[in-house]
């Protein structure tokens, strides 16, 4: 039986890299990668916060999640670029059509990484170690931006080795490697431990992985209950689930909110919004091939006061307008009348749009949903501002096309 080969992919520097080749595409020459430059808000809109970073600018310690009134301390030169996902996901998508020729079986684990089974694939495109470099320098070549590549027999060592040394890299770390390889690391650097769990493992005395390997199984248990297992297992190596083909970590919800560059007092503004946020957590919703059970709506006033309201719709749904008109008697629902500074939509308790049971009271479904079938393509292929309602033609607002998302992933125990 031949040993299981595995691949993973990860885009240096995502989002900053997509928009610095875009824009070298349509005649730029200044490349974004190559100076100090971030992925954030608008700063006279008010939205402040760094969402993605140029290798430059990690030389001034800035943070993916830092504000950017504090990243201006310390780099004042600072390019700050707006986030536009439609963007983001037409690269995401070229991408995967190049992946696509490597394997049949690919599993997209965020907008920017994906692990491929290469088993038995080498008998097409050659030893994984020469698949990888072809894959890396041709979509550098074909698309513009670059990427590392792990390769191993599972997908937790496959990424843990395509993240040593970046960008533009192909590393392999197979269990005979994990030793002079991972163990060196620091514990941080493993799958799993983050924030939270690190202080309590330094509190043990484990620094690095290797020291995680080798403490006694028994006692992490004691410490951190089946969480210790599951860590000492990755610290060894051993991780076992399979590259599920288009598989994905469960979609917990979707959302979408922004930071409004004026102080909204009014529900007619307010709904302009809210329609603008519905469309767009409504195309991911439906890209991802979902309908949504519970709608919410999040307000925070111009003195950060913040609350929220929520509704289940009677029968899922990925309709934007179905979606949109609960969103508005949510808004008014709860809204106190203060002030407006930021609004959030979000859709949740998820479930397959393969089938859904349609209400009798229902009208032109199928209308509809040919009509939101439409703009999606449109959008996807000419841009977010090809189409748009013309409630904003005359309103003196935009629609919002970038905003904060998010999409809520299930915490998992294993990498599926």
């Amino acid at each position: 039986m031949n040993k299981r080969i595995i691949f993973h992919i990860d885009v240096n520097s995502a989002y900053l890299s997509w928009e610095a080749v875009y824009r070298l595409q349509h005649g730029e020459s200044l490349d974004l990668r190559d100076v100090p430059s971030v992925i954030g808000g608008d700063e006279a809109s008010r939205h402040g916060i760094v969402l993605a970073k140029s290798i430059p600018a990690k030389a001034y310690k800035i943070q993916t999640g830092e504000s950017l009134f504090a990243v201006r301390q310390r780099c004042p030169n600072l390019i700050v670029v707006p986030p536009r996902y439609d963007l983001y996901m037409q690269c995401h998508k070229a991408m995967l059509r190049i992946l696509e020729e490597y394997s049949p079986t690919i599993q997209v684990f965020s907008i920017d990484e994906c692990f491929i089974d290469y088993t038995h694939m080498d008998t097409v495109w050659g030893p994984p170690l020469k698949a990888a470099h072809n894959i890396k320098e041709r979509i550098h070549k074909e698309l513009g931006f670059t990427v590392n590549i792990g390769i191993s027999s599972n997908k937790l060592l496959a990424k843990i080795g395509g993240d040593l040394k970046k960008p533009d890299m192909v590393h392999t770390l197979f269990p005979e490697e994990i030793s002079k390889k991972m163990w060196p690391l620091p514990v941080e650097d493993l799958f799993g431990v983050g924030r939270a769990t690190a202080p309590k493992l330094h509190q043990m005395g484990i620094y690095t992985i290797g020291q995680l390997a080798n403490t006694d199984p028994e006692f992490l248990k004691y410490k951190l209950k089946s969480f210790g297992l599951l860590i000492w297992n990755y610290a060894n190596g051993i991780e076992e689930s399979n590259v599920v083909h288009g598989g994905r970590p469960p979609i917990k919800g979707i959302g979408n909110s922004t930071t409004i560059n004026f102080d909204v007092d009014n529900k007619h503004d307010a709904h302009k919004i809210l329609l603008s946020l519905t469309e767009m957590v409504c195309m991911r919703l439906r890209q991802a091939g979902f309908c949504a059970r519970l709608a919410a709506v999040s307000i925070k006033t111009n003195e950060f006061l913040k609350y929220s309201h929520q509704k289940k719709f009677c029968t899922p749904t990925d309709s934007t307008m179905a979606i949109y008109e609960t969103t508005c008697k949510l808004f008014d629902e709860c809204w106190k009348g203060q002030p407006i500074r930021h609004l959030g939509v979000r859709v949740s308790e998820l479930c397959g749009n393969d089938f859904v049971q349609l209400s009798l009271l229902e009208t032109h479904n199928e209308k509809k949903k040919r009509l939101d079938e439409t703009i999606d393509s449109l959008r996807m292929k000419f841009g977010s501002k090809a189409v748009f309602r013309s409630v904003f033609l005359h309103s003196g607002m935009r629609p919002v096309t970038g905003g904060v998302m998010e999409e809520e992933y299930q915490m998992m125990s294993s990498l599926l």
